[in-house]
Formats: C-alpha cells, sequence, structure tokens
C-alpha cells in the first residue's frame, strides 16, 4: 500500500491486494531453497550474498512489474492462490509453513532444496536472484511513488521493510532524503499502527513525537534479579557501575562471551543493546566461536556490529541513522579487517548506531570497550538459543545456565564462570 501521510491524517493512494504479494514471493522461494520454518526468510536475505544474481530473467516470470508501479505475482507458480497459506507446528509447538510453490518453479529453476540437503552454487545464486529481484520491486515502487508526491520522506513498514539489506539500498537508488523504518515493522507492529489510526486518523488526535526508541518492554528490579539468582542458588557480585563497566570490558577485550541484560526489552525482532550477547569484533573466530558455545546456527549468517552514532563516518560508505539495526550498510574497505567479526562475507554490516541519550549505558559499554581496543563497535547477536530472546531475569540465567558464555551482567550483577 502506497500512501500519504500529512498533519494528523493518512490518505491511501493505492494497493496491491493479496494474494499478490512481494514478501509471500520470497516466502515461497525461500520453501523453495529448504527453509520451511515460520520466518525463515533472514536466511535467504543472509545467503544472497555468497551468490551471483544469475536467475533474475527467470524470477521476472514469477513475478513482473505492472505499468501502474507496482507488480503482480503470477499464480501458476504459487499454491496459495487456490489454497490459502496453512502455517502448522512441529512437535516442539514451532510454526512451519508448508510449501507454497508449484511444480513451475521447479520447471523453471531444477529440483527444489530438502532442508537437510547441502547447500550447493545454484542453490547460493537462487538466494542472490530472490534478493536483487525483491529489491528491484521495491526501489521500482518507491521511485514511481516519488514521482507522484514528490515528497522526500518515506516510512517503510510490513514484513517486508525487515529485510536490511534491501533498505541499506533504497537512498542511494531513489530520490528520497529520509528514511524511517520502526523497530517492529512486521506483524508485531501492526499494534501501534491500529493504535495510531485510532488516535490520529478517527480521534482527530495530535500527532505524538518520532518513535526514535525500541526500549518498550518489562524491566527487572535488583531484587527481582536477586531473587531468581538466589533460588538457583548461583553466586554473583553486586557492582557499582565503574566496577561493572571495567570488569565487562575487561571480560570482552579478553575474549569472554557477555550476555548483556539491561533496562526494558525491545520491540521488534532485533536485540539493540538490552537483551544482547556480546563479543569483541575484533575475533577472526567469533563466529565459531558463537556458534560453538552459544547459537549453533548456519554459517552463512552473519553477526552485527553496534556503533556508536557517531562512528558511523568512519566505519560505513553509507552515513544515517539506524537506531533499529534496520539496514544494511558497505563497510569501509580499509576497516573490513579490523572488524572481521561483524564483516559479512561482501563486505557488508547491519549496524546499529548508539544514541547516548536513547541507550546511555550501552553507548557507555561501547565507549569502554573503545578506550581499551581502539574500535567503537561491538559484535551484538540476541540473547537467545534458537528461541525467542529472553526477557525476564529467569530466562536470561537459564540461556546462560545452559550454554557456554562467559559472563552474564544483569543490571548492576555479574554472575561468571
Amino acid at each position: 500500500m502506497t500512501a500519504v501521510g500529512k498533519g494528523n491524517k493518512i490518505k491511501v493512494l493505492d494497493m496491491v491486494n493479496y494474494p499478490h504479494s512481494l514478501g509471500i514471493f520470497y516466502e515461497t522461494a525461500t520453501h523453495f531453497l529448504g527453509f520451511s520454518n515460520f520466518g525463515d526468510e533472514y536466511k535467504v536475505m543472509g545467503l544472497s550474498s555468497y551468490g551471483n544474481p544469475k536467475y533474475i530473467n527467470e524470477l521476472f516470470k514469477i513475478i513482473y512489474k505492472t505499468d501502474d508501479g507496482f507488480f503482480k505475482l503470477n499464480e501458476e507458480y504459487f499454491k496459495h492462490f487456490k489454497n490459502g497459506v496453512d502455517i502448522i507446528s512441529d512437535n516442539n509447538g514451532r510454526p512451519i509453513s508448508q510449501d507454497l510453490f508449484t511444480n513451475k518453479w521447479i520447471d523453471l529453476l531444477g529440483s527444489s532444496r530438502n532442508k537437510d540437503d547441502k547447500l550447493d552454487q545454484r542453490h547460493l545464486d537462487i538466494a542472490a536472484s530472490v534478493q536483487k529481484v525483491s529489491e528491484e520491486v521495491i526501489i521500482y515502487i518507491l521511485n514511481n511513488l516519488y514521482k507522484k508526491t514528490g515528497i522526500e520522506n518515506i516510512c517503510i513498514a510490513g514484513g517486508v521493510a525487515q529485510n536490511s539489506v534491501a533498505n541499506g539500498r533504497i537512498l542511494e537508488n531513489t530520490p528520497f532524503k529520509n528514511i524511517y523504518i520502526p523497530s517492529a515493522g512486521n506483524d508485531a507492529g501492526t499494534s501501534i499502527g491500529s493504535a495510531l489510526y485510532l488516535y490520529n486518523q478517527v480521534l482527530g488526535k495530535d500527532r505524538l513525537p518520532e518513535t526514535i526508541t525500541a526500549y518498550f518492554g518489562k524491566q527487572a528490579t535488583q531484587s527481582e534479579i536477586i531473587s531468581v539468582l538466589d533460588k538457583k542458588g548461583v553466586e554473583y557480585s553486586i557492582l557499582t557501575d565503574d566496577e561493572l563497566f571495567e570488569r565487562a570490558v575487561s571480560k570482552l577485550v579478553n575474549g569472554g562471551v557477555i550476555g548483556w541484560f539491561q533496562g526494558r526489552a525491545e520491540f521488534g525482532s532485533r536485540a539493540l543493546g538490552h537483551r544482547s550477547i556480546l563479543v569483541d569484533p575484533r575475533r577472526s573466530d567469533a563466529q565459531d566461536l558463537l556458534n560453538k558455545k552459544i547459537k549453533r546456527r548456519e554459517s552463512f549468517r552473519p553477526f552485527a556490529p553496534s556503533i556508536l552514532k557517531e562512528a558511523v563516518c568512519d566505519y560505513f560508505v553509507q552515513q544515517d541513522d539506524v537506531p533499529f539495526m534496520e539496514k544494511v550498510f558497505d563497510i569501509k574497505k580499509e576497516k573490513q579487517s579490523e572488524i572481521p567479526a561483524v564483516t559479512h562475507v561482501d563486505g557488508t554490516g547491519r549496524l546499529q548506531s548508539v544514541n547516548k541519550n536513547i541507550s546511555p549505558r550501552y553507548y557507555r559499554l561501547i565507549s569502554e570497550f573503545q578506550k581499551k581496543s581502539g574500535v567503537p563497535i561491538l559484535l551484538n547477536t540476541s540473547f537467545n538459543e534458537n528461541e525467542p530472546i529472553v526477557n525476564k531475569p529467569e530466562e536470561a540465567l537459564d540461556c546462560f545456565l545452559r550454554t557456554k558464555m562467559d559472563m552474564l551482567v544483569m543490571e548492576n550483577i555479574i554472575v561468571e564462570r
């Protein structure tokens, strides 16, 4: 859907209605490549950097641009036009999407991949092509929207707005000057959108200030944390801020993996320094270290850099505020060897620019790390082990105890192995 916001009202310009959907195109390609868990699209996005986009012409037979500035799906390639989308759960309660591709995909691109099949070059090239075609469609929609409106500010939401690789290319490939993408651009954010629609559009209330933080969740008190630790019989230390940051940074520069649990939990799919696992980004072995100790995830999935807002221009080619880790930018070539742990195979990083006023404790941690290392960046990955991001102290402690991370920091309390 395209629309113009003015004052406290939104005027819808045009829309593409279901069953035509760019998100379903990407989801169907995700199934074709053997990733069947609900939400596995981010794996294809990470995989795309390893391939060559050789199948663009073929994919534009599956999805095609229309003269009205949008797109359509070729229904011969999709089951959902007739059967809808059915999501089932496995034995562990995890949602699994049923395959949406028809045999026409196989006729066009060859056999589909089973989830246990080894990834070969053809799979990598298909992933790269899916990503490229999706980007082309997004850019096509946005350029046509600009022609209609002439407005230089663009706000993007929806499941496809979680495609941080595409997001990072918008300003360079469209006339827009400013871009805003919320922390929960996916379905989770619909609750916020519907509330704002009622507040502004229906009730006519004045617009609220821009949302610049994602920290809307629960914050644990020190007494709650201590109660959890005492119940489990876990030894801990209560430190002053100065002691805490000194101990945490020393652990990081000496190769430790830290579970960092601070303040209110993030709203959205990204850990933004309040429910994060942190590592020194200078470590070339960080990916193997994290996957061995905690994550056990595919080697092609990159880890992200949290960087002090003021230092973005020193490390990244593109310049923009990226508060919600919603864009992928090119890392300057001369800096890539300095931060190998957060440099993807194609020389990019999905950054989070950390603002001192929005996340003061996380900002201080990175600043103290910079004093000891010379690098204003930490590797930041979500505080979890193949599960939802931890929310409460007991979840953080449970994740710490069953994995091999070296230190758990909950507010001013430290647990060490």
